[in-house]
């Protein structure tokens, strides 16, 4: 048989009661072993090892997001940039094309489209272009037509029976006016939506850069600018602007809305009555004569001065009736120059 001793203290003043106690302290928790810290952490080891093999692209996308996203990123890092937003170019100025055409001419569109589309890239200016025609009158069309709106969203139908010189470029003014106006014009205090309106014949080949060169130093108020009429005139307040294509100020575009006079003469030769509201009204003192850059398809024999060869500086060519015509035009300005090679098309 084992006998433990005990030890015995004395209790004497050399020797704290304290020291007697405390001489081996206790733990009131015992420390974890090495074995169960690891099982403790193992059901947080499996979670993250799942949602790694689920999502193993998550942690990558996130930095990737912040790394494109630079208010983020530097807001990551305290960066005082991190309220910094995106400044776009405000442009030199804004032009609606407004191209007249009919209903049914739905390849001329497409073609238009192309044509105007390839050339929006790297402008100076804000130019929408839209077609324009007068009220649907075919079962056809009220098909078609709606298509198109909802691909392109880029036509407007005004409230008239077609027509060429029965008034259809006065209701297209006047509608354009009420339309984009609304009271926020140059007449109401406030930046026009646009400072430039163009009328635009369907078979007009309009190069916008060039176009945009020649706008820029323009007036933005009573400015009336185009090839002027007759074909061997060059003065603009000889008579009035052809209407393959002629631009107004925004101003002058409200006053034709707005004006009785003009709304009671509204039927006639288009071109010659725009000339006509203008003069009448002494209006379009800022007049720019385009020629010789506007011009109709060169012909070989040109039937007056209208006409006349390509040249570089072109900015618009006018009577393009087919597509050969749109062909050779669209061939001496190299508008194919950006078609990439492929094993898909062989184009000799």
């Amino acid at each position: 048989m084992v006998v433990h001793k005990t030890q015995v203290l004395p209790l004497s003043s050399d020797v704290p009661v304290s020291a007697a106690v405390t001489k081996k302290p206790l733990s009131v928790f015992p420390k974890p072993s090495f074995a169960a810290g690891v099982l403790l952490l193992l059901p947080f080891f499996l979670l993250a090892f799942i949602y790694l093999f689920l999502f193993p692209q998550e942690f990558q996308l996130q930095s990737f997001i912040a790394s494109c996203n630079p208010i983020a990123a530097s807001s990551y890092v305290g960066s005082s940039d991190a309220l910094t937003t995106r400044v776009t170019r405000e442009p030199d100025f804004r032009l609606l094309i407004g191209v007249l055409t009919r209903a049914d001419l739905y390849e001329r569109r497409h073609l238009l489209r192309l044509v105007y589309a390839l050339q929006m890239a790297n402008l100076t200016a804000h130019v929408d272009v839209r077609y324009v025609f007068c009220r649907l009158y075919k079962d056809d069309q009220r098909i078609l037509v709606p298509l198109e709106i909802m691909q392109h969203d880029d036509i407007i139908i005004l409230d008239c029976e077609e027509n060429l010189n029965d008034g259809k470029t006065y209701t297209y003014f006047s509608s354009i006016a009420k339309l984009y106006g609304g009271g926020s014009g140059a007449e109401g205090g406030r930046r026009p939506p646009y400072d430039y309106v163009m009328k635009a014949d369907d078979d007009l080949f309009v190069r916008l850069l060039t176009l945009i060169e020649s706008l820029r130093p323009m007036p933005r108020d009573d400015m009336y600018y185009g090839a002027v009429i007759p074909c061997d005139s060059m003065d603009p307040f000889r008579d009035y602007m052809s209407g393959m294509g002629y631009i107004l100020s925004w101003d002058l575009v409200e006053w034709i809305g707005s004006s009785e006079a003009v709304r009671n003469k509204s039927a006639g030769v288009e071109d010659m009555l725009t000339g006509e509201w203008l003069r009448t009204a002494g209006k379009g003192k800022n007049r720019f004569n385009a020629k010789p850059a506007m011009y109709d398809f060169p012909i070989p024999v040109p039937i007056d001065a209208c006409s006349h060869g390509f040249v570089p500086d072109t900015v618009a060519v006018h009577r393009l009736k087919d597509n050969p015509k749109w062909a050779t035009t669209l061939k001496y300005f190299n508008f194919t120059q950006g078609l990439k090679p492929s094993k898909f098309y062989r184009i000799d």
